[in-house]
C-alpha cells in the first residue's frame, strides 16, 4: 500500500486511569508543564468510547491537555480519562507509554518536579552539555525531559543519493565527535551599519558548522550586563534573512554600567554562567577597545568571583580565559588599519542616491547644494561621494583649506564652473569639517558665503541617520561575511597567548590584525589633526584615500587659466574609445580623463562606436560641459560594439595618423583587451600604432586578466542580489518554492559567486566547476532535507547559474530536475536577469574605481608619451636595411612592450601590466583570466546555507581553508610607520615579478653608470 494511502492523520494520546484521585493528579502534572486545557468534561451519562483489556469502558470525567509546541510539529494533545466499571492499574499502561518533551530550561523542569514532590533522575546528554530528565506522571508513564526536539525527517528517495565527501582535510571535524570546540557570545555596539546582521549571521553559522555553539547577546554591553534572557543560544534558523537587513537585530545601546568595574565583573558572571569563553564583538574603536579591556581584566574578574562564592572552582579553572575577535562595523570607514570596515560602502550608496536625485532638482532651478555627511574624524565618505556625484567643492577634517580666506577660493572655483556653462553647484561637508586652525565649517555657513558673495540660490541638505539605513549594499554583505567566517577561524587557532584580533582587509584580502595597535593607530589620526599635522593624518588612512584626495581635486573643477596647463611642446592629443559590452562606469572613467586632460591642456578626443567608428573617422573633441553629469551615467555615452581592429588595422591606423592621435584610452571588456593585443602586434606593420596604449578594464564579467576588479562587476552584482532578495521574497510568501535564477559572467564565475554569497544563494553553478549529476543529487537531497524540516515554514530559497555553468545543464534543465525531484515538497522556477546587469546607475564604488583607474591612466599615458618623443642624434649613424631612423617617425613613437598595457586594481593599488606579459595568465579559448583570486569566497556560499552541514548536532563535511592573513604589531607599523608594502600581502608570483623588477633596475643603473664613465658612442633606433 502506497505511503499514507488511508489518508492517516495524528488525534491524541489517551491515559486511562479508574481513580478520581488519579485522574486529577494526572492532570494537575502536566499542566505543572504549560500544557492547557482546551476541554474539560464530568460526564452525567457516563460515554462509553474508551476501551481497556479489549472491553469498552465506560467514561465519567476527561481533560483534554494541549501542548502548545514552537514548531506545528512539535504539538500534542493528551487525553486524560476516567472510567468505571473496569479495574485500571498502572501496570496494564506503564511498559507501553513514554512520554518524551523537548526543552532547553532542564533547570526549571528539576525545579517544578521538585515542587510537586515528583521523584526524578537525571542523565548526561551525550551530544549536549545539558543534562535529561526522566520521571513518571502519576498514572506510572515514563516521562522524558530532552534538550533538543526529536523531529521526524524523511529519507532520500531511491533515484536520490546523497554525495559522499571524503573528510580528509586537516580543517574539517569528526561529526561524531562529543561536545562542542567553543561557546561563542556575539554583540554588536556603538552605531549600527549596515553589512552587521550579514556578519552576525555568518558568525552564527560558522560557528555551528565547526561544532561550536553560538550565544546572541541583546543590546550590546548592556545585555552584557544585564544579563538573563538578554543572552540566548542562537539557532541556525535564528539568522534566516539576516541578509537583506540593515542596522542590527540583535540590537546595541549605550551602557554607562560597563565603564564601570564592577558592571564588567556582572558581565564576566553573566558570560561564565552561560558557558561562554569566547566573545565575537562588531562595533567601532570604542566599542572594541571595551571589549579589550574586559579581556585585559578577566583573571581579576574571575578571581574576584571566585572568592565572593559566585562561582565555583570547576568554573574558574574552565573559564581562565577569555578569547575576544572585533570587527568593525563603522559606516565612516575609520580604522586605520583596514582598507575598509563594514557599512561604508552602504552608506555611500545612501548618499549617492540622495544627492542623485538632489541633483535633478538642483538642475532645474540652477540651484546650489550643500550636503552634509557623517564623518566626525573621518573624510572618507564625503570623499567617495563627492567623487560619486561630481561634486564642485568639498570639506573634510584630515585636508582643511590651505589658506585662511577659503571663502574666496570656494566662490571662484565655483564661479569658474557656472561661467563654463554649469547649471548647479554641489558642495559636500563631512560634520567634522575644519580650517587650518581647527575651527568648525558648518553647512549652514557655506550657505550664507554662496548666497551673499555669488548669490546663489542655496539649500542644505543634512542626510543625518538616512546613511545608516537600508538593506546592505553587495560588498558590505561580501565583507561582513567573509570577516564574520574568519572570526570563527580566529577563535579556533587562538591560544591564551594570542592577542586579540581584529579582522580587517588590506590589499584586497581579509586580515587579521592585533586589536590594540590597530585601535592605537585609528587614535592617531585625530591626535594627528589636533596637531594639525594633516599629512600624518592622511597617511594613516587606507592607501587609496591620498591619490583619490589629490585626483579630486585636479578635476572636479574647470581651470581655463590653471597653473597644471602643461607646456606647448608637452600637450597631447588623447583619444577614448569604448570597446566590448557596456558596463557601469565606462562613462564615469571618460569624464574623468576628458576633464583632467583639459584642465593639464590636452585635447580629449571621443571615438564614437568602437573600432568600427574609428575606421569610418567618427572622431571628435571632447569639452567640458560634453561631459557634465556622465558620473551617474549608465551604459557607454560613446557607443561601444564588440568589434574587433584586427580586420581593418590599415584603416584603424590611417585614422590614427589622419587625426594626430599620440595615445589611446580603451574602456572595456575582454574585447577591449584583444584589440590592444592586436593592436600592439600590428605596430611592425603600422608605425601610427606605435603610440602608449592603456585598457581600462570594464565588463560585468570580471574576466579580464591583470586586474581584481573590473568596472561594472560591482554595479552588476549589486542588481543580481537586488533581484535576488526580490525573488527570494516571492518564494518565501509561496513557502515552497525554489528559483533558479541565471546570471551572466561567460566563463568566468565571478558573478554568480559573489552574488551568490551576497544574496544567500543556496548553491552556485559556475563554470570553473561544471555541472554534473552527483553535484544535482547533491543539491536536491540537501533541498529536500531543508523542506522536510522546515515543512509549513520554509524559507524561499534561490540558486545562481551562471550562463554557461554548463552545455548540457542548463538553467531550465536545473529547474526541471529540482521540481522532478522535489518529492512534491517544492516546486522549482526560473528566473533569467539578462542585460538587467549592464545597465543601470553605477554603483559608487564603480564610480569612484573609474575615476581611480581614469586619472592613473591619463598620469601614464602622458609620461609614456613624453618618454617617446626623444629623437636622438642619428647623423652618421648607419640602420639596417629597410630601417627608417627616428627622425621620419611621428612625434610620439612609442615601440616597447611596456608601452602597451592594462591598467588594473590589483590589491589596493592600481598596476600597470604589459598586454604581452598576460597572455601567459589567459585562457583565449574560454575568455577568461587564469589567476582566480575569488575562489576562497566559494566554499562558503554553500557551508553558509547549510550545504554539508549537521545543523542540528553541529559539523561540516564541506571544506573551508581560511584565506585571512595573520599581521603582527610589526606589520602595522612598517605599514603605516615607513609607508611599505608588506611582502606576506602579495601574491607570491607577484612578489616574484617585484623582485625581479627591482633587480633589473639595479642592472640598469649600474649599466648608466658605467656608460657615464665611457666615450659617448652614436646612438642607435
Amino acid at each position: 500500500m502506497a505511503d499514507n494511502e488511508l489518508g492517516l492523520a495524528f488525534s491524541h494520546i489517551a491515559l486511562v486511569t479508574d481513580s478520581e484521585e488519579q485522574f486529577q493528579k494526572t492532570v494537575d502534572f502536566y499542566q505543572s508543564f504549560g500544557l492547557s486545557t482546551v476541554r474539560h468534561v464530568h460526564h452525567d451519562v457516563p460515554q462509553k468510547d474508551v476501551i481497556v483489556s479489549d472491553k469498552m469502558s465506560a467514561v465519567t470525567r476527561e481533560s483534554w491537555l494541549h501542548l502548545f509546541g514552537c514548531r506545528p510539529e512539535n504539538s500534542v494533545t493528551l487525553r486524560v480519562v476516567q472510567v468505571v466499571g473496569e479495574k485500571v492499574g498502572c501496570k496494564d499502561l506503564s511498559n507501553t507509554i513514554r512520554i518524551c518533551l523537548a526543552t532547553q530550561k532542564i533547570k526549571e523542569v528539576k525545579e517544578i518536579l521538585s515542587s510537586i514532590g515528583a521523584s526524578f533522575t537525571v542523565h548526561a546528554d551525550p551530544r549536549q552539555f545539558k543534562d535529561r530528565v526522566a520521571t513518571r506522571d502519576p498514572l506510572g508513564n515514563d516521562v522524558l525531559f530532552l534538550v533538543e526536539p526529536s523531529t521526524f525527517s524523511m529519507p532520500a528517495s531511491p533515484e536520490v543519493k546523497p554525495l559522499q565527501v571524503d573528510d580528509t582535510s586537516d580543517d574539517e571535524f569528526d561529526l561524531s565527535a562529543s561536545g562542542p570546540r567553543k561557546n561563542i557570545g556575539i554583540l554588536t555596539s556603538g552605531g549600527d551599519a549596515q553589512g552587521m546582521n550579514p556578519c552576525v549571521r555568518a558568525v552564527v553559522r560558522m560557528a555551528i558548522a565547526r561544532r561550536c555553539r553560538p550565544f546572541f547577546i541583546y543590546e550590546g554591553y548592556q545585555g552584557l550586563v544585564d544579563g538573563g534572557d538578554k543572552i540566548r543560544e542562537a539557532q541556525w534558523s535564528d539568522v534566516s534573512g539576516f541578509l537583506t537587513l540593515g542596522g542590527t537585530m540583535i540590537g546595541t545601546a549605550r551602557c554607562k554600567a560597563f565603564r564601570e568595574l564592577e558592571g564588567r565583573r556582572t558581565g564576566v558572571l553573566n558570560l561564565i554562567r552561560h558557558g561562554i569563553d569566547a566573545l565575537v564583538v562588531i562595533g567601532g574603536d570604542g566599542s572594541l577597545t571595551g571589549a579589550d579591556r574586559l579581556r585585559a581584566e578577566w583573571p581579576e574578574h574571575v578571581a574576584a568571583l571566585e572568592g565572593e562564592g559566585k562561582i565555583t572552582k570547576e568554573q574558574a579553572d574552565r573559564f581562565r580565559t577569555l578569547m575576544i575577535v572585533g570587527m568593525v562595523g563603522s559606516i565612516d570607514n575609520d580604522l586605520a588599519s583596514t582598507d575598509m570596515t563594514i557599512g561604508a560602502c552602504s552608506a555611500l550608496e545612501r548618499i549617492c542616491e540622495s544627492v542623485d536625485a538632489i541633483l535633478s532638482t538642483a538642475t532645474s532651478h540652477q540651484r546650489a547644494f550643500v550636503v552634509e555627511v557623517m564623518g566626525r574624524h573621518c573624510g572618507w565618505l564625503a570623499l567617495n561621494a563627492a567623487i560619486s556625484t561630481g561634486a564642485d567643492y568639498l570639506f573634510i577634517p584630515e585636508a582643511p583649506p590651505k589658506h585662511d580666506d577659503w571663502e574666496a577660493s570656494m566662490c571662484a572655483t565655483l564661479k569658474a564652473s557656472r561661467d563654463a556653462g554649469k547649471r548647479t553647484s554641489l558642495v559636500i561637508v563631512a560634520e567634522g569639517a575644519i580650517d587650518r586652525h581647527l575651527n568648525p565649517i558648518k553647512a549652514d555657513y557655506i550657505r550664507d558665503i554662496l548666497a551673499s558673495r555669488l548669490g546663489y540660490d542655496t539649500r542644505v541638505t543634512i542626510l543625518g541617520h538616512v546613511q545608516r539605513g537600508g538593506a546592505p549594499a553587495h560588498f558590505d554583505r561580501f565583507l561582513g561575511t567573509m570577516q564574520g567566517a574568519e572570526a570563527v577561524e580566529a577563535i579556533l587557532r587562538a591560544t591564551p597567548q594570542t592577542p586579540s584580533p581584529v579582522i580587517g582587509m588590506l590589499e584586497n584580502k581579509i586580515t587579521t590584525q592585533p586589536l590594540k595597535e590597530a585601535i592605537e593607530l585609528t587614535g592617531q589620526v585625530a591626535q594627528a589633526i589636533e596637531a594639525k599635522d594633516f599629512e600624518r593624518a592622511i597617511g594613516l588612512r587606507a592607501a587609496s584615500f591620498a591619490k583619490q584626495l589629490r585626483a579630486y581635486k585636479e578635476i572636479a573643477n574647470f581651470n581655463p587659466d590653471s597653473k597644471m596647463k602643461l607646456p606647448k611642446d608637452k600637450r597631447l592629443r588623447i583619444a577614448i574609445i569604448h570597446a566590448g559590452a557596456p558596463a557601469g562606469g565606462m562613462n564615469t572613467a571618460t569624464r574623468s580623463a576628458v576633464r583632467l586632460c583639459l584642465n593639464r591642456g590636452h585635447t580629449a578626443l571621443a571615438v564614437h562606436n568602437g573600432f568600427p567608428g574609428l575606421m569610418r573617422g567618427e572622431v571628435d573633441e571632447l569639452d567640458w560641459l560634453s561631459v557634465d553629469g556622465w558620473t551617474i551615467a549608465g551604459g557607454s555615452k560613446l557607443g561601444t560594439n564588440r568589434d574587433q581592429p584586427e580586420p581593418q588595422m590599415g584603416a584603424v591606423a590611417y585614422q590614427l595618423q589622419k587625426n594626430r592621435i599620440d595615445a589611446l584610452l580603451v574602456i572595456g571588456g575582454f574585447e577591449a583587451y584583444t584589440a590592444v593585443l592586436q593592436l600592439e602586434r600590428g605596430r611592425a606593420q603600422y608605425p601610427a600604432l606605435n603610440i602608449p596604449m592603456v585598457l581600462i578594464p570594464a565588463t560585468v564579467s570580471n574576466n579580464v586578466p591583470g586586474t581584481d576588479f573590473s568596472l561594472g562587476s560591482d554595479t552588476a552584482a549589486n542588481v543580481i542580489v537586488q533581484a535576488t532578495d526580490m525573488i527570494k521574497q516571492s518564494a518565501s510568501s509561496n513557502r515552497r518554492r525554489v528559483f533558479v535564477i541565471e546570471v551572466q559572467g561567460g566563463n568566468c564565475g565571478y558573478l554568480a559567486v559573489m552574488a551568490g554569497l551576497s544574496g544567500g544563494s543556496t548553491t552556485v553553478y559556475t563554470p570553473e566547476e561544471g555541472v554534473d549529476l552527483s553535484r544535482l543529487q547533491r543539491d536536491i537531497a540537501h533541498l529536500r532535507s531543508r523542506y522536510v524540516a522546515e515543512l509549513g515554514r520554509s524559507e524561499g530559497r534561490v540558486t545562481l547559474c551562471n550562463e554557461r555553468a554548463s552545455k548540457i545543464y542548463t538553467t531550465e534543465m536545473i529547474s526541471s530536475i529540482y521540481e522532478a525531484e522535489s518529492g512534491g515538497f517544492y516546486g522549482a522556477r526560473t528566473a533569467v536577469l539578462g542585460h538587467l546587469q549592464q545597465g543601470g546607475t553605477p554603483s559608487p564604488l564603480d564610480r569612484c574605481r573609474a575615476n581611480t583607474m581614469a586619472v592613473d591612466a591619463v598620469n601614464w599615458l602622458q609620461t609614456k608619451c613624453w618618454d617617446a618623443m626623444d629623437v636622438p642624434n642619428e647623423d652618421g649613424f648607419r640602420l639596417p636595411a629597410g630601417q627608417l631612423k627616428r627622425k621620419y617617425f611621428p612625434p610620439v613613437f612609442a615601440s616597447t612592450p611596456e608601452s602597451a598595457a592594462v591598467i588594473g586594481v590589483i590589491g589596493s593599488e592600481m598596476r600597470f601590466t604589459p598586454v604581452t606579459q598576460l597572455v601567459a595568465h589567459t585562457d583565449f579559448a574560454r575568455r577568461v583570466s587564469r589567476t582566480i583570486w575569488w575562489s576562497a569566497s566559494r566554499q562558503l556560499v554553500d557551508i553558509l546555507c547549510g550545504v554539508g552541514v549537521d545543523i542540528k548536532n553541529g559539523g561540516c563535511s564541506t571544506h573551508y581553508r581560511s584565506c585571512a592573513i595573520e599581521l603582527t604589531a610589526d606589520d602595522l607599523m612598517r605599514i603605516y610607520g615607513q609607508h611599505r608594502r608588506l611582502s606576506k600581502l602579495i601574491d607570491p608570483a607577484e612578489l616574484e615579478k617585484m623582485q625581479e623588477a627591482d633587480r633589473l633596475q639595479r642592472l640598469r643603473i649600474e649599466d648608466e653608470k658605467k656608460a657615464a664613465e665611457s666615450p659617448a658612442a652614436p646612438a642607435g633606433f
